[in-house]
């Protein structure tokens, strides 16, 4: 996690540049000599203009020795005077003898599928007496990694003693800690807040005496999701100090689905911050709550019982329903808001609440100028004091106190909390032709706009491609590219089951898609195999869950209800 010295979402830097030294930018020359040694042969393959990418102000450098002193920082890329100090690299003058021409390293179709179909989990909900009676058929997951390791995490679980269904994805920044603990606890925060007072006293009594408790839970995982082992024993001291404290709070009246989940999000956001400060005699996991805390996480998380859909968002994950409508055609349904500077009512939030520093809090669409997200877990550097960072630092292990980042002060920092982890809740009841709900992390949205994707999966669970006229957005197309357009998506009908995952196929276009809206299989291989360092300069991290719903269960509760 502290090894990450730039992350999309934060930059401790000043100015416009990503790079997460303060003070500090990236050259073109110790870029080149930072790569590894593959990365030096595709160099000279890398035209002018994603160079240019590469060493500008959209730099996502995710190594600290990658950045290099502010000296360097004058360099420039263009055709005016000079060329940047890489291209007289003597290495790199040896490489272009060498590689004369473009060299192309393309994946077969098998290794793309195996790269792709690597995480990829599916559940069918099980029937009874040969009927499914739940409003769920089934989820498809996946998810593509970008970083290493990868920063996104993934959860589904049914609720046991309540009905209902959570699924949920989570996006790390600075680091996959925070995220890997959300995707742990937060499900049993929820699921205790929505279990009836006799359940919670249950429970109590049952730890009290010994014996073996009810099982609140039951997870839907893939076999790569991990869990914390060593951290189970402080999870779950917390969890219960929260159910404890529920019942001591008992009002006799029903628990809101929306209170329920609002309360467990701020919940398992405080006791992630006092964890860290309490520290754990363990060393392992005191620096482990420590890492948790310091590095951040959006969740996007929706909870499905019956005909009653709520999502909970906290920061820039998103969630879409997919709706057919009466003429086969497909519509999407928001059902989230990012929390960000693109969002006009969260920079008012936030703003509102710090009215003396309304000309520093927001600056280059970042919260204080450094982090993407207005609301996220974890981040205490921007909901700790001062003296409660450096306190806690000071006294924390050697790997903590030696980080350049958790000593760092954000600029302007005088009013904390900046950043909350409350969740904007949305309700939907739903319908016959609500045929699906998409949760995914930015890495998809960033990538594709979300009428293409309910479009993509609604034609994949369908398996109907409606012909609509041939969009070529502009380009000037000759009568051969028209042919190969057309033979494309002919031949898409039988191209649609080459994924058993509804989730690996949307991967598949965000990351294969061409300016024609069709899968390029060139450039989904080309994307596949770029090496680590350039790899996240290209795209995020990706989760996705695709959640199918039965519409004739819908149906039937409309009906009930009439």
């Amino acid at each position: 996690m502290f090894s990450s010295c730039c992350d999309r979402r934060m930059c401790v830097c000043p100015g416009p540049r990503r790079i997460g030294v303060p003070g500090r930018s990236c050259s073109p020359s110790l870029l080149f000599d930072a790569m590894s040694a593959p990365t030096r042969l595709l160099f000279p393959l890398i035209r002018n203009c994603e160079f240019g990418r590469i060493c500008s102000s959209v730099c996502y450098c995710h190594h600290k020795h990658l950045c290099c002193s502010s000296s360097h920082s004058s360099l420039k890329l263009g055709a005016d005077t000079r060329h940047v100090s890489a291209f007289h690299n003597p290495r790199c003058a040896q490489v272009r003898r060498y590689v004369t021409t473009p060299q192309r390293f393309y994946l077969t179709p098998p290794q793309v599928n195996s790269i792709l179909k690597a995480n990829e989990y599916s559940f069918k909900v099980p029937e009874f007496d040969g009927k499914n009676i739940s409003s769920i058929l089934g989820f498809d997951s996946n998810q593509l990694p970008a970083n290493a390791p990868i920063e996104d995490r993934r959860s589904a679980a049914t609720c046991l003693q309540s009905r209902g269904m959570l699924l949920g994805v989570f996006d790390g920044h600075a680091g996959c800690a925070c995220a890997q603990a959300v995707s742990e606890r937060l499900f049993y925060y929820i699921a205790v807040s929505l279990l009836p007072q006799e359940t919670l006293l249950e429970i109590e009594n049952a730890v009290e005496s010994g014996r073996a408790l009810l099982p609140i839970l039951q997870w839907h995982k893939h076999p790569n999701d991990y869990f914390s082992k060593e951290a189970s024993k402080m999870y779950f001291n917390s969890l219960r100090t929260y159910w404890q404290e529920l019942i001591d709070l008992n009002t006799g009246e029903t628990t809101d689905v929306k209170e329920a989940l609002i309360n467990s999000f701020k919940r398992l956001d405080n006791d992630l911050s006092l964890e860290a400060q309490v520290g754990d005699p363990n060393s392992f996991l005191n620096y482990w709550v420590l890492r948790v805390a310091f590095s951040g996480a959006t969740a996007c998380v929706a909870h499905v019982d019956g005909v009653d859909l709520h999502v909970a968002n906290t920061g820039d994950s998103r969630a879409l329903l997919g709706v057919q409508e009466e003429d086969g055609s497909w519509s999407a349904v928001t059902m989230s808001h990012d929390h960000n500077a693109q969002n006009e009512s969260e920079i008012i939030r936030v703003k509102s609440e710090h009215p003396k520093e309304v000309k520093t809090i927001v600056k280059q669409d970042r919260l204080l100028g450094l982090l993407m997200p207005f609301r996220a877990f974890g981040d205490v550097k921007f909901k700790w004091s001062i003296d409660l960072q450096k306190r806690v630092v000071e006294s924390g292990p050697d790997q903590l106190n030696d980080n350049e980042y958790t000593k760092f002060i954000p600029p302007n920092y005088h009013t904390p909390p900046y950043l909350t982890a409350e969740p904007e809740v949305i309700y939907h009841r739903l319908r016959p032709k609500d045929k699906f709900l998409i949760l995914a992390t930015d890495g998809l949205w960033e990538t594709m706009h979300r009428q293409d994707v309910v479009r993509i999966v609604g034609e994949y669970l369908t398996g109907v491609h409606h012909q609509q006229p041939l969009a070529v957005g502009g380009y000037k197309v000759t009568l051969g590219q028209m042919q190969g357009l057309l033979m494309e998506r002919r031949a898409r009908t039988s191209s649609v089951f080459e994924d058993q995952n509804a989730a690996t196929h949307l991967i598949r276009h965000a990351v294969g898609n061409n300016e024609f809206g069709a899968v390029d299989h060139e450039r989904l291989s080309k994307m596949l195999s770029l090496p680590e360092e350039l790899a996240r300069m290209y795209r995020d991290d990706i989760s996705i869950l695709v959640v199918q719903f039965n519409s004739h269960v819908i149906g039937a509760h409309q009906n009930k209800d009439q």
